[in-house]
């Protein structure tokens, strides 16, 4: 993956410990960036199936879960399924559809499963949702609602790259573009291997503790009516669980969760108009919610 983003170690990482830890990820950044190639290139870099839904305020639930067709020979109804039974999908764009087709991928993030036509149908254990969204352009795009980011366990951007970066980006493209020579490096079999491996991963009490408390802190805010839920609590510890992992620890350190407040917590969070009007923002509520609650030794 460092070798097609370059530049984007970070968001590399997170993207990884979201999908280690069973999340998903909305990527909320300016034109350009990378988004759906930071997607693209995960999908690409593990043997299994990959789709992408590029969402217009005309796309309807059964465009994304699938729809029954009548089978004129059989005389029966055959259910075709669509493009949310898979591993890893990419909802591009996803503020651009409307409110009803944005609820379709609700049950599916949160439960892996999609109810059709009175029938329940489970996803696949692996099934991943990379969402990318616009914060400058707002023309016929819908606000996601509180209950679908809730379901996101990270938002985060991109952001520019140095210069020298941005150079090696140019270099690396005057031919072709560096996604073609990209090989999967992994199975769905280490997949799930990897996700076992995180969840072993030791988390001691008092950082549970530490955890909850930077929670519970976010709902205790002036200008905050509506802070993160326990669903934030238990995204928090199981991605410090994947980022311990990946740094070859044994347990979850106070910096793991550290890193992660932010992505984690911020994109739950309803900060009253005055609030906002006087300069505040979620990240930045959450960053003084960590550095001002003593970490655990």
């Amino acid at each position: 993956m460092r070798r097609v983003l370059r530049g984007q170690e970070t968001a590399t990482r997170r993207l990884l410990a979201a999908f280690a830890a069973g999340g998903h990820v909305l990527l909320d950044d300016f034109p350009g960036t990378g988004k759906t190639t930071l997607a693209k290139v995960l999908a690409l870099s593990i043997r299994c199936r990959f789709t992408r839904i590029q969402f217009t305020p005309d796309l309807l639930p059964t465009d994304i879960l699938g729809v029954s067709v009548f089978n004129q020979r059989e005389q029966t109804f055959d259910f075709r399924e669509g493009p949310i039974f898979t591993e890893i999908l990419l909802a591009d764009e996803i503020n651009r559809a409307s409110p009803r087709t944005q609820s379709a991928l609700l049950e599916a993030m949160a439960e892996g499963q999609v109810t059709v036509e009175g029938q329940r149908r489970v996803l696949s254990d692996l099934f991943f949702v990379v969402a990318t969204q616009n914060p400058v352009e707002f023309r016929g795009t819908y606000p996601l609602p509180e209950a679908q980011m809730d379901r996101f366990m990270m938002r985060f951007g991109l952001g520019y790259v140095p210069a020298e970066e941005e150079v090696g980006i140019l270099s690396s493209q005057t031919s072709h573009h560096p996604l073609e020579d990209l090989r999967p490096c992994c199975t769905p079999e280490e997949v799930r291997l990897l996700r076992t491996a995180a969840r072993e991963i030791r988390v001691s009490e008092e950082i549970l503790h530490y955890i909850v408390g930077l929670v519970q802190d976010t709902r205790q805010v002036p200008g905050v009516p509506l802070g993160a839920s326990p669903r934030a609590s238990l995204a928090l510890m199981k991605a410090a669980q994947a980022l311990a992992l990946f740094d070859h620890g044994e347990f979850v350190a106070p910096e793991h969760v550290q890193e992660l407040a932010v992505p984690v917590i911020a994109h739950r969070l309803v900060i009253d108009p005055q609030a906002q009007f006087s300069g505040a923002s979620a990240e930045n509520i959450v960053l003084d919610l960590v550095r001002r609650r003593p970490a655990p030794r």
